[in-house]
């Protein structure tokens, strides 16, 4: 069952200069396509992936599931409810209760004038529920003793407080966990603990997770499922044994050979050609025909569709 249907999803940013400039240089508006057309389903239970480059538009499609931002267009429903466009205020209330985020910076998300006990029991608190323990109890759920419950968010080291963002996330109960590189700004040792911790509360909890990350290597431990993002469009989606083994678009095929290896002391790898283009004016026909080693004539004129292909779901017209 899916727990998460985004279809169509895309948001644009309106990035024009102040209206007198715009008149004096005899300019119109400029808007910057973050995410453009792009269709997933999360199953209840599993963990769903997003990858890609710096500016690919996973954070934003992140933020748009959590409801931090709107679609320019399409929908994201939730237990089958359109949050962007549901009339019933309590319906809508009810599916937030069951989701949270957990950011890339743990220590930008805590409130450094905030203990931790009332940090975790915010969102608790914030719908009169009964807040009495829970915080030490989580602390104790995700590694930490109940007596850092009474110290403040800077008296910990970066993994403690990533682990203090996850007590507060579970706070709500929730069922849908948005990850939004929540490792990237620890080393490498802390990392795998902290995933430890997330698969084990998984499991648990009965937690469901959109993972965002640009590690391939964490998403090849955690995911059930990947979204490969380019240039703000979905251009492949498969299990992650498909996705490494056998990679059916061109940029997913670049970004597996970027990647370091164990076994790859000495390989030669060639680099990627070209720059990544302009999110405010696009290419047309598919985005990544620029850099594309195959690519042909069809690739510069029409936007490839996402189309089933072996286990993947792949957007190229030469895939095969």
């Amino acid at each position: 069952m899916a727990l998460v249907r985004v279809k169509s999803l895309t948001r644009l940013f309106d990035v024009s200069k102040p209206l007198l400039n715009r008149i004096l240089e005899r300019r119109g508006k400029a808007y910057l396509t973050a995410v453009s057309d792009v269709d997933f389903e999360v199953k209840e239970r599993s963990t769903y992936a997003l990858v890609g480059e710096s500016g690919s538009g996973k954070s934003t499609i992140g933020r748009m599931l959590v409801g931090l931002l709107t679609p320019t267009e399409g929908t994201v429903e939730i237990e089958g409810v359109d949050l962007a466009n549901e009339t019933d205020a309590a319906k809508v209330d009810a599916i937030r209760s069951d989701i949270q985020m957990i950011f890339q910076d743990p220590f930008a998300s805590l409130n450094p004038r905030w203990r931790v006990r009332d940090i975790i029991a915010e969102p608790v608190a914030a719908r009169g529920g009964d807040t009495a323990g829970l915080a030490e109890r989580l602390l104790e759920q995700v590694g930490l003793s109940v007596l850092d419950a009474g110290k403040f968010p800077h008296e910990f080291s970066g993994g403690q407080r990533q682990r203090i963002c996850i007590a507060r996330a579970l706070a709500s109960e929730p069922r849908l966990i948005v990850c939004d590189e929540p490792t990237s700004a620890l080393d490498v040792s802390v990392q795998a603990q902290v995933l430890n911790l997330m698969s084990d509360l998984k499991d648990d909890f009965g937690l469901t997770y959109v993972l965002i990350s640009h590690d391939l290597t964490v998403v090849r431990h955690m995911a059930d499922r990947i979204g490969v993002l380019y240039l703000g469009r979905l251009v492949e989606e498969a299990d992650p044994q498909s996705l490494f083994e056998d990679p059916k678009h061109p940029y997913t095929q670049m970004l597996l050979e970027a990647a370091p290896r164990m076994d790859g002391f000495g390989r030669e790898i060639q680099p990627p050609e070209g720059e990544i283009p302009d999110p405010i004016n696009p290419p047309p026909g598919c985005a990544f025909h620029p850099r594309c080693p195959i690519a042909q004539d069809v690739c510069t004129r029409e936007r490839p569709r996402m189309r089933e292909l072996g286990a993947a779901r792949v957007a190229c017209h030469l895939a095969e």
